[in-house]
């Protein structure tokens, strides 16, 4: 595992004004089906421990805050490997490690890194022009499945979820919680002292039901939320995966409190 320098044109505050135009969630209902074309996943593997990591976090936050929810689906996957340098990040899992470690076996890496990202289960190494097209084709793109969220009311803190899903190609169903306006006041690690802000953070993780091709499938998940979140800032992600690793198709549902 290595650090990964996020090239400077990542940063480039044009890249936001002209990738996606915003889109206000307020006004969304309980229940959320997939678009017609192809939603773009775009996975940022990080750390609080990794000094390389906060440019990126900062970007997929702007882009969390910034985006069409039908069009780009950020999710921040925090790993535990850095966590040896002193600081243990509180959102890091060892099943987001591991899911790291999958993706890049499917591109035939052997090297794992933070900060990483993967557009629709692909590795991405390009430009903030480069992602600006790529996210482009994707949603040029008719959709290749189908994903229906529908929130239940929230018991205690459980927070249960009717998933649908329907593809032409097997797949298994993820299903993550995510939370916006995080703060960390880092006392040690590479980035001690330092105060870190992160969006779009995953507080809890499924891998929801697997399902055959061309078969409509539904089932009852229940996400957890951990005691120090703030339900107003939670969004449910949710997305479909082939046997290759390719994401199909993605959603994102804020949570109705």
């Amino acid at each position: 595992m290595k650090h990964r320098p996020i090239i400077a044109a990542m940063l480039s505050a044009l890249f936001f004004a002209q990738l996606i135009p915003y889109s206000a969630w307020a006004g969304e209902m309980c229940s959320k089906s997939s678009p017609t074309h192809s939603a773009a996943l775009l996975e940022l593997y990080s750390s609080e421990g990794c000094s390389s990591c906060p440019p990126a976090d900062k970007l997929l936050s702007q882009l969390a805050t910034g985006s069409d929810a039908n069009l780009l689906v950020p999710l921040a996957l925090h790993v535990d490997y850095w966590d040896y340098l002193g600081w243990q990040d509180r959102f890091a899992s060892s099943q987001f490690t591991a899911r790291q470690r999958t993706l890049s076996a499917a591109a035939h890496s052997n090297t794992i890194y933070t900060p990483e990202f993967f557009l629709n289960g692909q590795e991405f190494r390009g430009s903030m022009s480069e992602l600006r097209d790529a996210v482009a084709r994707i949603n040029q793109q008719p959709a290749k499945a189908s994903i229906k969220l529908n929130q239940e009311p929230i018991l205690a803190d459980k927070l249960p979820l009717t998933v649908t899903a329907n593809s032409s190609q097997a797949g298994t169903v993820y299903v993550a919680l995510t939370e916006q306006g995080l703060v960390s006041k880092v006392k040690a690690g590479e980035n001690g002292g330092a105060t870190l802000h992160h969006d779009a953070v995953a507080r809890d993780w499924l891998a929801a039901f697997s399902f055959p091709a061309n078969k409509s499938m539904t089932s009852k998940v229940t996400l957890t939320i951990p005691t120090d979140a703030v339900v107003a800032n939670l969004t449910v992600v949710g997305f479909i995966q082939d046997q290759s690793g390719t994401v199909l198709q993605s959603i994102r549902l804020p949570v109705c409190h």
